[in-house]
């Protein structure tokens, strides 16, 4: 197969269109802006006059690359702002040098503590040499429940890097406002900032008064007349010791005194005389309300009878507001989600040092570790006003949650038992589906064999059906993980990488380091086209940039540009040659590093794609064949090894109609692409010969409906005999 189509995937249909958020994004002052939060932070830096943007997809905070992909035209180009999708988190990070030496605002973005994991070389010397122009990196926070990561947190990155950090509160003015002062604490203090934005505050729909877009000073159509040098911004001794001072002595205190003077943090003083109070991240404001409220010590409109200090600057803490806020308290609560507790043990430390009587309640109330939502919180500060509240307030949290948990024990009674755990699956039609099966048969056939796996939908081949993946170490990094592996076993080392991973760290870590170290290694690269686990974002060998500007990249001719040799391309929907080719790759021993790349695109891009096209044809009256793999009941033994090698969400069970058969028999139902998989499997590994394929034929031409008719004839004279 040639690797050079997949130009064609993205010419065609554009597969998502963001016209209604890039009109969003045009609202002037006085217009009345609605939406999600994401995108408030978008109009947001507009309105903050930007002069360039950056980042690497990820959840929750794809959206603000892809508008902004989208609105190149209509809103970048006329403002001159630069945009670039960027090739890693590092790449992204290092837009930042611009604001350096220039007074350019400038914003990038990308997913968390893994995105901040590959940008920290870049932030640390970003922060060690500081900026002239306001810097702003807004991560997509994605802890807890609705997580795909290690659960780490942001917060090691600011103390370390002394960078402050942002932890907004859940409200829709508060938060753009709170973006645009972002930039006034980096110009403010010469540091870049991070600001935290946690999947609800990205999801949270609400309505803000927009301001007119600035175009910034500099900018494309308005370069900077001339380039600067300035010796002491470069990170060499000695220069990088004074910066370290400068932070402490100079920086630090100038983004504290911004905070203090702009009341970035904020009090919502209580309505007892109750000497307690609560201090909390603006990240978990709400959910502290919400079970204040429960709990009898609050209304549905943030009216608190307990005193609350909202952080929503958490990094560097304001100790003045802090020694006012406990000043006047018996005890306070501290509500910080996650560990190490740093908010808790900075506060505590205050108030002994500065001899403040004031006992510290935190973790020994809530949970060490986890998301804080609702019934976690609220359980906690039930302890803590139990405990310290006045008799009356604490009596009132006390029933109140006791009679919530027994109305949640009464509910759960009505489960037979806990519900399942539901982990992720390859789509409906995955390409890359079949590759696990293919591993999984092979190892039936020449035994075990460890595989690397790396960050992306390939990672779900760990899981059952296949449970074909050992390790995996982080994007891009399957191969070079598998270094030390294969020679211990005495295999070749398998590792998997999908085309993301290969342009993210797979082709300098791993290929290149693998090549260099001449490993004995078969790696399987799964281009489907996209860095689709983000959402189906386009790569150097997608075919586009994201502004949809032609452009091919090769994976092959990077492969080739470093030596390696032995490369192969499989159809992973024909299951006999991808065994065949990933057979011949591990035995071929001694020939250095051994490439089978899998070309078959994202299902979900591929039906955003051909969905619409279909409907088109329908609507125009053309003919439309719609193909579909089915199961012959009389035929299926009930056996349903197929399932336990496909693990396709359209291949299920139904009970048989035939009462001969005591066991539920396979079905596929109307969810099913007609990828095939399910057949190929079932022929592979030498299974019954139950799958069939069906063609429903819409708008038939007039040939076709005379075959159709005179084969109804036949099969109808048939039945009669």
């Amino acid at each position: 197969m040639d690797g050079g189509t997949a130009i064609d995937r993205v010419t065609s249909v554009g597969e998502r269109s963001f016209t209604k958020e890039i009109q969003k994004l045009t609202l002037g002052a006085g217009e009345e802006f609605h939406g999600e939060g994401i995108l408030a932070v978008t109009k947001a830096l507009l309105q903050s006059g930007v002069s360039y943007v950056g980042g690497y997809p990820g959840a929750p905070m794809s959206h603000l690359i892809d508008v902004l992909a989208d609105a190149s035209a209509e809103i970048l180009e006329p403002m001159g702002i630069t945009y670039e999708q960027s090739a890693s988190e590092a790449g992204a990070a290092a837009l930042l040098s611009a604001s350096i030496q220039y007074p350019m605002r400038g914003a990038v973005t990308w997913k968390s503590v893994v995105g901040t994991n590959v940008a920290s070389d870049a932030l640390s010397n970003l922060a060690s040499t500081g900026v002239t122009g306001g810097s702003l990196i807004i991560l997509g926070d994605d802890y807890g429940e609705g997580s795909s990561i290690m659960q780490e947190r942001t917060y090691t990155f600011a103390m370390k890097s002394s960078i402050p950090l942002i932890d907004p509160r859940y409200d829709m003015e508060r938060l753009v406002e709170l973006t645009e002062h972002c930039f006034g604490i980096s110009e403010a203090s010469n540091m870049p900032v991070f600001l935290n934005m946690r999947i609800r505050a990205c999801h949270l729909t609400g309505s803000f008064i927009a301001k007119d877009n600035k175009v910034a000073e500099f900018n494309t159509n308005a370069p900077i007349p001339e380039q600067k040098y300035d010796v002491s911004k470069i990170v060499l001794p000695p220069h990088s010791y004074l910066h370290e001072i400068a932070k402490f002595e100079k920086r630090l205190p100038a983004a504290i005194a911004y905070a203090k003077q702009h009341k970035i943090n904020e009090i919502f003083p209580g309505k007892s005389d109750a000497r307690i109070g609560i201090i909390t991240q603006g990240g978990t404001y709400s959910v502290v309300m919400r079970a204040l409220q429960r709990l009898g010590a609050a209304d549905a409109f943030g009216n608190s009878d307990v005193p609350v200090y909202c952080m929503n600057l958490v990094y560097p803490l304001v100790t003045d507001e802090i020694v006012d806020f406990l000043s006047d308290k018996d005890s306070v609560l501290i509500v910080e989600e996650g560990n190490p507790n740093f908010i808790e043990t900075q506060i505590a430390e205050i108030a002994h040092t500065l001899n403040i009587e004031c006992r510290i309640h935190g973790k020994g109330m809530l949970p060490m570790a986890g998301e804080y939502v609702s019934n976690v919180v609220r359980e906690g500060i039930a302890q803590y006003l139990a405990e310290e509240a006045p008799t009356e307030m604490s009596k009132t949290a006390l029933d109140s949650n006791n009679e919530i948990l027994a109305r949640t024990s009464e509910a759960q009674s009505f489960l037979p038992g806990p519900m399942p755990a539901r982990p992720p699956s390859f789509c409906t039609g995955c390409p890359e589906r079949p590759i696990m099966a293919a591993l999984k048969l092979l190892m039936k056939e020449r035994g075990k064999f460890h595989i690397s796996m790396d960050i992306g939908c390939n990672l779900f081949g760990s899981l059952p059906p296949f449970n074909v993946g050992n390790t995996v170490l982080g994007y891009g990094l399957s191969l070079a993980s598998s270094g030390a592996i294969g020679p211990a076993l005495d295999q070749p080392n398998v590792a998997i990488m999908g085309d993301g991973g290969f342009w993210h760290n797979g082709f300098t870590s791993g290929v290149v380091n693998a090549q260099w170290n001449k490993y004995d290694s078969v790696l399987v690269i799964l281009d489907n086209g996209y860095a689709a686990a983000t959402g189906q974002h386009k790569l150097p060998s997608t075919g586009a940039t994201p502004r949809g500007m032609e452009s091919m990249i090769s994976i092959e001719g990077a492969l080739k540009g470093v030596g390696v040799q032995w490369i192969k391309h499989v159809d992973s929907y024909s299951l006999d040659d991808t065994i065949n080719v990933l057979r011949e790759a591990m035995d071929a021993r001694g020939k250095g590093l051994r490439v089978v790349i899998s070309d078959n695109e994202c299902m979900l891009a591929r039906q955003r794609r051909e969905k619409p096209a279909k409907a088109a044809a329908l609507k125009a009256g053309q003919t439309v064949i719609q193909e579909k793999f089915g199961v012959d009941e009389e035929v299926c033994t009930g056996d349903h090894s197929c399932m336990r090698l496909s693990g396709c969400p359209s291949l299920t069970l139904k009970q048989s109609s035939d009462p001969l058969k005591e066991t539920p028999v396979a079905h596929v139902d109307d969810s099913c692409v007609a990828c095939g998989n399910c057949g190929e499997v079932a022929h592979a590994a030498q299974l019954c010969p139950s799958f069939y394929k069906a063609e429903a034929v819409r708008n038939a031409g007039i040939l076709r409906q005379f075959a159709s008719t005179i084969n109804r004839g036949l099969l109808s004279m048939m039945g009669a005999k």
